[in-house]
């Protein structure tokens, strides 16, 4: 079994990099909130789902499931808010870029 462990957190770890590359080379807020959400929270079951495989106990394997629940709850209302904050402020990039983000230079 300890090669299954092996491949969850290593598949895991593998699509946290490449998520975390995403929030670097995609353009604009709502194309890196979707590489940060979605690609995250399965990789997080990966890895949790590697730890319950190597724990084996009963106690851990509800500890993980009730994880698991609690980030198919917390993530997509947390990048929904952060959606509806980006596309109500709609910075453009340039002004982001360069650290101006007030209310005057979204309005210009």
């Amino acid at each position: 079994m300890s090669i299954w462990v092996l491949i969850l957190c290593l598949l895991g770890s593998a699509l946290l990099l490449i998520s975390s590359l995403g929030l670097f080379r995609l353009p604009d807020s709502l194309s890196r909130q979707h590489a940060a959400t979605k690609s995250t929270t399965l990789a997080l079951w990966l890895v949790l789902l590697g730890a319950a495989f190597s724990a084996g106990d009963f106690g851990w394997w509800l500890r993980v499931l009730l994880l698991i629940g609690l980030l198919l709850v917390t993530l997509p209302v947390a990048s929904h808010m952060l959606a509806r904050a980006a596309a109500r402020e709609s910075f453009h990039d340039e002004v982001v870029r360069e650290g101006r983000c007030t209310r005057e230079s979204s309005e210009r």
